[in-house]
């Protein structure tokens, strides 16, 4: 099951896709240590790279335990994407992972992400001085197309192939559908069979059914999933036993899922720091306990807590509940 980026090899065809405040240090891993093929960092402004911003230089923190990591970088000018790309693989990089597909507003007017569909010549200017600055693989990420109309990734897939990219993941929407609608599955199939480096096909994968037809569907050799591994650090593990097998794992006990939250907790404390971390946590609290039996009074709760050791006997005592009342 195992995939080759250029000289990177992959253990498994199941990875974490790249999501702005979610695939920090602590996420990635934690996913990455429970099996996941590869993660991502968040989207990185490549002016803020070069600029050394120090939020930015914590986004593209990583570890030797998240190896093959690589670190996703957004921008509209060729040198700077080049000069922040050399950055991220001084500092540790794998793979240096180039964002052609963020939606975004704020992005889309800074003419990076998926604005850059619409302008195919310099797509083709990042791409090639991103790949001549370094000596590690880079891929590409991106869209169908910006419209209905304008669906120009398989074109897009062969000039990034001749460029030099060694893999390509496409979600399965235009920029103008946002996060709306179904992710077109059968079209990442024309982007497969446009070029012969591995393409990964991503968008809508939150049940284990789903990465099995995304595959079947685009044909793609590997499958990434974002959304559908909120609060669940597990799910890629879970989706890679699925497609070894053919057996669907049950989740981890209750009394796992609670010794991976405080796992995760604390290391978001150490990573951002007890006030930052705090915050940072609450979104992630709320992923964690979705659907347990008390959740919505708990997350109201932990909204309004601000210190760190009251978050976490909070968090304690709703599990501990759980468990007692399992148990009985």
């Amino acid at each position: 099951m195992s995939i080759r980026v250029g000289d990177v090899e992959l253990a498994a065809p199941v990875i974490l896709a790249p999501m702005s405040g979610v695939t920090d240090l602590p996420f990635r891993n934690l996913v990455k240590r429970l099996g996941a093929g590869m993660v991502v960092s968040e989207m990185i402004a490549s002016e803020a790279m070069i600029r050394q911003n120090r939020r930015t230089l914590l986004m593209a923190s990583n570890r030797p335990e998240e190896y093959p990591m690589a670190v996703q970088l957004a921008g509209c000018d060729p040198e700077t994407m080049a000069e922040a790309a050399r950055l991220n693989a001084d500092r540790g990089a794998t793979i240096i992972d180039i964002n052609m597909g963020c939606p975004v507003k704020k992005v889309v007017n800074g003419y990076a992400g998926s604005a850059l569909m619409r302008d195919e010549l310099s797509a083709a200017r990042i791409i090639e001085a991103t790949v001549r600055a370094v000596n590690l693989p880079v891929t590409l990420k991106m869209r169908t197309g910006w419209d209905d109309s304008n669906r120009n990734a398989p074109a897009l897939a062969r000039i990034a192939e001749s460029a030099g990219i060694k893999m390509i993941t496409v979600h399965g929407r235009t920029r103008c559908q946002m996060y709306k609608g179904r992710s077109d599955w059968q079209f990442i199939r024309k982007v497969k069979e446009a070029v012969s480096i591995p393409v990964v096909a991503n968008g809508d994968v939150v049940a284990l059914d789903d990465a099995k037809d995304i595959l079947r569907d685009s044909g793609a050799d590997a499958v990434m999933v974002g959304r559908g591994a909120y609060g669940k650090p597990w799910f890629i593990s879970q989706i890679i036993e699925f497609l070894k097998t053919g057996i669907k794992p049950k989740d981890p006990p209750l009394q796992t899922q609670f010794d991976l939250l405080m796992e995760h907790y604390d290391s978001m404390l150490e990573h951002y720091g007890l006030e930052s971390g705090v915050r940072v946590a609450r979104k992630h609290l709320s992923w964690y306990t979705k659907g347990l039996a008390g959740s919505a009074s708990l997350r109201s709760r932990l909204n309004r807590l601000d210190t760190a050791n009251t978050v976490k006997s909070l968090i304690s005592e709703f599990y501990s509940e759980l468990l007692m009342g399992r148990a009985a």
